[in-house]
Parts: structure tokens; sequence; C-alpha cells
């Protein structure tokens, strides 16, 4: 391998003429690296020798590798400003669910957090508790009464809580050709007891988009498209690590299979036949569900520490000698 210097922050490159299978990783790697961002040259630095040691490791002839540039850019011209087709192709490769475990880690009691999924908008309306989250009249009616604390057991007041589902139908309020707005999205806020609840329906399960590029995929490896019946929430609130969760209904035909890898068994929920004094006191009707779920945040401080506890030992493990800038692993050079 040609090996790139640095004096004074300088980078001596090598030549980039007459490049090998052997040596044009470290090249690019020595033109990638002649900026001031070291975070950004460690990660390009990662990247490249990950994707040319795919290549050699496949053996990664012509013909696939324009079949994946292709692949890709049609998965670019499926996206629309309501449809987010790179972040289902992150779904369905399992990036998703490691990017948030590693973004995200948990203290012992903490709720898990799962993919955002997506489906996500920053249009829905702020509601008050015990409001409507549908105007679909065909599903299940289920009423979600939940309450937000911290790892210590203190209720968590005024949190921002992002809820949305699919209707009765597995579609969301973005993939309907008649859509006059959000529906089936909502923005509420924690009371002083940490308590939120809402009108909505019971989830079910559903497939996602097949008919573009990863509907390919999924048929050439013989995958199911469905995921399993859930509701998706987002806490967000000073002091506290950003919660991007679930609720997963519990013996769904897909709890095990989820197509984008999304279930935790700590996020799976019953549904409960609602009694008459619940009903009546949130104005229910006595034939609904009922969800009841506590949600348990991390604080800032506590996610930070998990954070750069498990990159270090995680790096420490890989044999690579780094330190930490911004809580985000940089080369350690001095």
């Amino acid at each position: 391998m040609t090996e790139h210097t640095k004096t004074n922050g300088t980078v001596h490159l090598p030549t980039s003429k007459d490049l090998t299978i052997d040596n044009i990783t470290d090249n690019v790697i020595a033109f990638n690296s002649q900026g001031k961002d070291s975070r950004l040259a460690y990660v390009l630095e990662r990247l490249v020798t990950h994707l040319h040691d795919f290549a050699r490791e496949t053996r990664l002839s012509t013909k696939e590798w324009r079949y994946g540039l292709d692949f890709l850019e049609q998965t670019g011209k499926m996206c629309t400003d309501e449809r987010a087709e790179f972040i289902t192709l992150s779904d369905v490769l399992g990036l998703s669910a490691l990017v948030d475990a590693i973004d995200h880690p948990k203290p012992p009691g903490a709720t898990d957090g799962t993919i955002l999924g997506p489906f996500h908008t920053h249009e829905a309306e702020e509601m008050q508790n015990g409001d409507y989250l549908m105007r679909d009249g065909h599903g299940e009616a289920c009423l979600m009464i939940g309450t937000v604390v911290d790892t210590n057991g203190k209720p968590v007041a005024d949190a921002e809580i992002h809820i949305w589902e699919a209707n009765s139908e597995g579609k969301y309020d973005v993939q309907l050709p008649d859509r006059k707005g959000p529906d089936g999205r909502c923005v509420l806020r924690s009371d002083e007891n940490g308590l939120f609840w809402f009108k909505a329906i019971v989830p079910v399960p559903y497939p996602i988009a097949q008919d573009g590029p990863l509907g390919v995929l999924f048929r050439a490896v013989r995958r199911h498209p469905y995921r399993p019946a859930h509701m998706h929430f987002m806490f967000e609130k000073p002091g506290f690590d950003s919660l991007i969760t679930a609720l997963y209904l519990r013996d769904d035909p897909y709890e095990g299979s989820d197509a984008v890898f999304g279930v935790k068994s700590s996020l799976i929920v019953s549904t409960e036949d609602i009694d008459a004094e619940t009903a009546k006191k949130f104005g229910q009707p006595v034939d609904s569900k009922v969800i009841r779920w506590n949600f348990v945040l991390a604080s800032e401080e506590q996610a930070s520490v998990l954070r750069d506890e498990n990159s270090m030992k995680a790096l420490e493990d890989l044999g690579r000698r780094v330190k930490l800038m911004n809580h985000l692993p940089v080369p350690d050079v001095d």
C-alpha cells in the first residue's frame, strides 16, 4: 500500500498514476484527507476502505457494478416530498436500526428506540389530549393512554410527542392520492403528570411499497415485505435524549419477521377491552380497545456518557486508535 504523510497539517499526496487493485484504496484516502474536518476525513477513510474491500472480496463485475448504480438511481427517482425511498432502503438493509442503537444507547430502564421509518413528516398539527388522531371511520376504535417519565420515575411534563400511524388499510396519509392534509398524525404535549392520551384506531400490519426497486430486491431474495401492526412515537424535551420508538401489537403474524427489523420484545404491547370507567373518563365508546404504556426517557447526559463509553470500547476491540471529538471518533494521531 502506498502511504501518504502529513506535515504541519499539509497532506503529501502520492502519485495517482498507474494505480492497481492493491494501491488504489490508500491513494483515494489520501486525496480525501486534505480538508480540515477530521471527522469527515475519518468517515470517508472507513467508507472507501470498506467499499473497496467489498469490491475485492466479491470480485465485483462491471455488470453488477452498473446494476447497483442503476438500482440507486431508480431509488432516487422514487423519492418525493411524500416518499423517502432512501430511508426505506436504509430500513430494509438494517442500517437504520443499527444507527439508532449506536447513536441513542439506553441506560437500564429506559424505553428502547427503534427506526423512524419513511413516513414521519413535519406538518402534523398540534392537538390537545383526547383529540382524534385519525379521521378513518373504518378502523377499530382504540384509546391510547401514555405516560412520560425519567429513569427515576419522575413525570416529564411538556414533552413534545410526535405520533403517527397507518389507516385501517395500512396506508399513511402521504400515500393517499386524494390527501387534503395531515391525517393519522399529530403532535401532543404531556401534562404536568407526564400523561398524554388520544383516540386512534387499532394498528394493522401492512406491506412496504413494492412498486419500485425495493420490490425487485425483495422478490429476488424471496423476502416478504410486511411490517407488523404498530404505532410510531417520537419524544423531544430539552435535557433528554431524543426517543424515536414504536409500539408493536402482540401476536401479530409478522412480529418476528419485520421487513425493516424494527421490533423489540420490550416494545410489544397488548390491547385490552376498555372498561366502563375508563371509557367514561376519556369519552371513548365502550366497545373500544385501549393501549396503556409508560415511556421512560434517558437524559442527554446519560445517553452521552453511554455513547462515549460504547464508542471507545467498540473501536478498541477493533484495534483502532481513536479519540473523541464532539462525542464522535476521529484518529488519534498525536
